[in-house]
């Protein structure tokens, strides 16, 4: 057999395990969301939940109560908080080249906390969670506010970030810019009232409840925007993987693709932040999860990757959270942290003997 035809056979052989990879992976969120509406507090069959998906009667009212007001909403909320958080941490790992960039670890979380902490400490506007009355363009604004404070954070490390080539010196300039965002936060937690700071401290906790169909209204089509941003962008983050000299000899605007970039994982951070509170170590996580799993740093396919794996961990995780079977909830947070910190110092050591699945 010549190369030629060797090298198309194994194209094909590899284009074959990939559509089988996207295949298995739309299953396995499937079954997960699956177990997410049939177990809980509430037991409920699975048949049960078919009637009510397919609007069939014989299920008892507060089951329908349930399904549609409680679990199909934050199904929803956790598949959309997925995608973005994966796809966010995609964006910044690449632009930074940095295994270990994410919304959490580099702070950015912090500066979408920080909007929001003065959308609902400062200018008394809060989330769904806390104030049900609140509107559509209240429930924009709040965004606008988390995405801000996201893209001034992120803005700022891109800024410092051409003076810095260490990537663990960018990382610590991060957490320090988190450190900083989080002491503007616990100075607005000093001077405002009992029942803001209450309102705020649930909130950080982290979770996918409590976010309404009228709010996902107004968190979708933000989301679905900003993932349409990247879905433009293969190109530019594959020459960017190479270094931006490189990137520019290919003709690459690389200061437009920053912005787009800054802009495509802010609003996706923030607009999640800004609903579930800050969720740590997704965004770290599951792109070298897709990496792995597809053994390809190409763009093309690790966006569809990212945003698939991360629904799952998402649904996955608040699963878990709701410890099937209990009245208690853990937040979301609770359950991320621990399977994410050893996740991270995985890469880390995997990093220090040179086989780390981020490559450049």
């Amino acid at each position: 057999m010549s190369q030629a035809k060797m090298t198309t056979e194994g194209n094909r052989r590899a284009k074959t395990n990939r559509t089988g990879m996207f295949i298995l992976l739309g299953g396995l969120l499937l079954v997960v969301v699956a177990l997410n509406l049939t177990l809980g507090s509430v037991r409920i069959p699975l048949r049960d939940i078919l009637r009510v998906l397919f609007r069939q009667p014989g299920v008892k009212d507060s089951w329908v109560i349930i399904i549609q007001d409680y679990r199909l909403p934050k199904i929803v909320t956790a598949i959309l908080a997925g995608m973005a958080l994966s796809a966010s941490g995609l964006q910044m790992q690449t632009m930074f080249r940095n295994p270990l960039a994410d919304p959490f670890i580099l702070g950015i979380n912090s500066g979408a906390s920080l909007g929001v902490a003065i959308a609902i400490m400062g200018a008394g506007l809060a989330g769904g969670l806390f104030v049900p009355a609140l509107n559509f363009v209240g429930d924009l604004g709040l965004i606008t506010a988390a995405s801000l404070g996201a893209g001034l954070v992120m803005g700022l490390i891109l800024l410092v970030g051409r003076r810095v080539s260490n990537p663990t010196t960018l990382l610590i300039l991060g957490l320090m810019f988190g450190h900083a965002t989080s002491a503007l936060v616990s100075i607005l937690i000093y001077f405002s009232a009992p029942e803001k700071v209450k309102a705020y401290s649930i909130w950080s906790y982290g979770a996918f409840t409590g976010v309404t169909w009228d709010q996902l209204q107004a968190l979708f089509p933000v989301i679905l925007i900003a993932l349409v941003i990247l879905a433009f962008m293969p190109k530019g983050l594959n020459a960017l993987l190479l270094g931006e000299d490189y990137a520019k000899t290919m003709g690459l605007n690389v200061h437009r693709l920053r912005m787009l970039v800054l802009i495509s994982a802010s609003v996706l951070s923030g607009a999640i932040t800004a609903f579930c509170g800050p969720i740590g170590f997704i965004g770290v996580a599951v792109p070298h999860i897709a990496r792995n799993l597809f053994k390809t740093s190409n763009h093309k396919l690790l966006i569809p990757a990212v945003i698939l794996i991360g629904a799952i961990v998402a649904v996955a995780a608040d699963l878990i959270a709701q410890m099937p079977g209990s009245q208690f909830m853990l937040p979301i947070n609770v359950v991320t942290s621990l399977f994410g910190a050893p996740f991270v110092l995985w890469i880390v050591l995997k990093r220090k003997r040179g086989e780390t699945s981020f490559t450049v």
